[in-house]
């Protein structure tokens, strides 16, 4: 486990190493997506939504980038690792940062993707509200979840 890493600010030049990531961590836990989805949100990751958000991410010894978090107003927009990296601490070090240092109190969640529903849940946050659809329209429900005050959270 790599928990001594500095979380570091990312940027544009660090945009294709993200979607690596991203794309490899769709295709490890976003089981109810087609690759026709995946086909279809890969150039907006890259062209689009990477530049909407302020990103972060912890990078191993050889500077691979081992997991980022997105946030824009307020709000956890993107949290993905590479698989590699999972169960190692990284993806709550990250959402940690984005609460302390970004500012980020809420967060949509897939809730097909059941494991990330519970890391969510189990690091402080509350369902305040259910989408049927994503943001772009697409038949995949969202959870939008808050940050429940310490006394509240399980």
């Amino acid at each position: 486990m790599e928990t001594f890493l500095s979380i570091v600010p990312l940027t544009p030049t660090d945009f294709p190493e993200l979607v690596e990531i991203w794309e490899a961590s769709v295709r490890a836990t976003h089981h109810f997506l087609s690759e026709a989805d995946i086909q279809y949100f890969k150039p907006l990751i890259l062209q689009e939504f990477l530049y909407q958000v302020q990103l972060a991410g912890i990078r191993d010894g050889a500077g691979r980038i081992l997991g980022f978090v997105g946030v824009a107003e307020g709000k956890v927009e993107m949290l993905f690792l590479h698989p590699a990296a999972r169960g190692q601490g990284i993806g709550k070090r990250l959402l940690r940062h984005a609460i302390t240092d970004m500012g980020a109190t809420t967060v949509d969640v897939n809730e097909q993707n059941e494991q990330a529903v519970g890391f969510y849940l189990h690091e402080g946050f509350g369902v305040i509200g259910r989408s049927e659809r994503d943001g772009l329209g697409k038949p995949y429900p969202l959870l939008h979840l808050q940050l429940l005050p310490a006394e509240q959270a399980q």
